[in-house]
């Protein structure tokens, strides 16, 4: 039986034992007011563990590490400020890993903490802005909380029936929100090499932030576009309120736009709530690649730190701090490759610092997120390399002319070692 309560009666002891692990809903479906109250009252319970995949709440600080120990796919988000004070532990797996490793019990989840919508005339309660693992750690869970919060959009997917809930906890709170990054003219000029490869018809995976957003404003003139994504933001709205985004031509899912996580703000969250045109899915769809390869014209889009100049991308850390994270990259790149028509772009800044370190690079100064014999295109702002059946020296080549101007003597120093050594 459901226990209905305040925000205010919350008392976490009732329900939570010493030592248990808890699986919180991750980026804009964190369940904020039940991280509150453990944060708050978990030193009463004591010996505590969690898992989250990425936050933008803000909620989690260094300091979180002296009331339970946190874990991570990665440093993405609010999480920087923890990883960057080695207070954060890091599991490395993708997106699509992350379920079933909270089923085989690799992942603890004694207690699933997630954010609803409130119930429809069914009983069913939409997860709103997450899919991805969530159904996973609610069906490994002994304990259920779930924040119920009536500015949480119903969105169409995966949902939660009243009665698997332990605890509902009513609040009424806007959801955590990530605002579209302002747009320099280093992320314009990168965006526009990215849409080259972007058609009519063409289904975009991207992320969220001011080089996925530039491109997707690029994108108005074309026809037809469709959207299959672990996370999509408010630049979803602008392309189907200008008619771009239809989906109307993709082999499944048509007129659908497919996606994990919404990671935006309430203009993003007001044009999904009950909006048949989106539909919302556990990692087990999104990246699966059986799904995945059903897609022809498939271009995806995804960032990285590093590149070295064998096509080797670092999308994690580098030097001593852990800053990025594998998610679903590997997934997304390995089906951009193959879709026909399709192409799997990674794209990056020529320069870091102030311009003062390249980001094409001899070696990698961190580990390698995807394999160089996965890589299809890299994009800075002074070039596309087109890497694809290319030998290790022309793959240099092409990367050092797309390298700031400042770097490409030095890197060209060490393409002609590459070229000797044959690797």
């Amino acid at each position: 039986m459901t226990h209905n309560i305040d925000a205010a009666g919350l008392d976490l002891g009732q329900y939570i034992k010493a030592g248990d692990a808890v699986v919180f809903g991750q980026a804009c479906g964190e369940p904020t007011t039940l991280i509150e109250a453990l944060i708050a009252q978990c030193a009463d319970i004591g010996g505590l563990s969690a898992f989250i995949a990425t936050s933008f709440s803000g909620i989690f600080t260094p300091e979180t590490s002296e009331s339970f120990a946190l874990s991570s796919m990665g440093a993405i988000g609010a999480l920087r400020s923890m990883s960057k004070a080695h207070k954060l532990g890091i599991v490395p797996c993708h997106v699509g890993q992350v379920a079933p490793l909270i089923e085989q019990g690799l992942i603890g989840c004694d207690v699933a903490m997630v954010q609803v919508s409130p119930a429809n005339a069914d009983g069913n309660h939409s997860f709103g802005l997450i899919s991805d693992y969530v159904q996973a750690a609610v069906a490994k869970a002994r304990i259920v909380i779930a924040e119920v919060n009536p500015q949480v959009p119903y969105t169409y997917g995966e949902l939660l029936p009243a009665s698997r809930i332990d605890v509902a906890v009513h609040v009424d709170r806007s959801p955590a929100e990530v605002r579209p990054a302002s747009i320099s003219q280093t992320d314009e000029a990168i965006a526009r090499h990215c849409a080259e490869f972007i058609g009519d018809g063409a289904v975009i995976q991207t992320g969220v932030g001011a080089v996925p957003d530039a491109i997707l404003r690029l994108l108005h003139d074309r026809k037809d576009l469709g959207a299959h994504s672990g996370m999509l933001g408010d630049g979803l709205v602008d392309l189907a309120e200008a008619g771009v985004l239809t989906n109307a031509r993709k082999e499944i899912d048509a007129g659908v736009s497919i996606n994990g996580a919404l990671i935006g703000t309430r203009r993003l969250y007001d044009y999904v709530h009950h909006n048949p045109a989106v539909r919302m899915a556990r990692s087990d769809y999104t990246h699966s690649g059986a799904v995945l390869a059903q897609l022809s014209r498939l271009v995806t889009i995804n960032s990285a730190m590093e590149v070295d100049l064998t096509g080797q991308v670092n999308a994690e850390g580098t030097d001593d701090a852990y800053l990025g994270g594998t998610g679903g990259q590997v997934d997304f790149v390995r089906a951009g490759v193959r879709s026909p028509g399709g192409h799997s772009i990674i794209a990056l800044p020529a320069t870091a610092k102030g311009g003062t370190i390249s980001k094409i690079v001899p070696l990698l100064s961190g580990p390698v997120t995807t394999a160089r014999s996965e890589v299809d295109i890299i994009v800075t702002e002074f070039g596309a390399a087109q890497l694809r059946g290319q030998n290790l020296a022309e793959r240099a080549r092409r990367l050092v002319a797309i390298a700031h101007p400042d770097f490409r003597d030095e890197l060209s120093k060490a393409a002609y070692i590459i070229e000797k050594r044959g690797f």
